[in-house]
């Protein structure tokens, strides 16, 4: 299922979009469609990267030195 819409409601939509916008037009908007999707999976993984690397990973080795400290502190 995509989106929660069944074979039945998928079916029904493609021949809405077929009967608005025509057979000549219609690999053209779907090309487009799928150029927005990958592009906006692109900038998603990048944007992921990036709070990883600039925010994660700092906090990650900022609590293994309070960690390391911590043990330090409690063994006295």
């Amino acid at each position: 299922m995509f989106l929660g819409a069944g074979p039945s409601e998928l079916i029904f939509i493609l021949i809405i979009a077929l009967i608005i916008f025509g057979p000549k037009r219609l690999p053209e908007i779907a090309k487009s469609i799928s150029k927005a999707i990958n592009e906006f999976k692109q900038a998603s993984q990048g944007l992921h990267d990036a709070v990883r690397k600039d925010l994660i990973e700092p906090l990650a080795s900022t609590n293994e030195i309070a960690e390391s400290d911590s043990k330090i502190y409690d063994s006295n």
